[in-house]
């Protein structure tokens, strides 16, 4: 289910009043999805645990690194169309 909401530090977050209307790309054509723009305090939030993180991410393996980023790559492969 795609709620439009930001992803930030691990939670869920829509504190913004302004939405965005998502579009295909290839057409223009409005998509029924509606996507929360984030609050400056949001970005700042963002911001900090993305550099809160990556200490954590930096002292992994290349392998290991590899391993995330093609979990996340599978994740979104499984979101399927609907996502793309």
């Amino acid at each position: 289910m795609i709620l439009g909401h930001n992803y930030i530090g691990g939670q869920r977050s829509a504190c913004g009043s302004v939405k965005l209307q998502s579009v295909d790309a290839s057409t223009g054509e409005a998509l029924p999805h509606d996507f929360y723009q984030a609050t400056p305090e949001e970005v700042d939030a963002a911001a900090k645990a993305a550099a809160a993180a990556y200490p954590a991410y930096r002292s992994l393996s290349a392998e290991r690194r590899a391993q995330f980023l093609d979990a996340i790559a599978d994740e979104l492969d499984a979101l399927g169309d609907e996502f793309v």
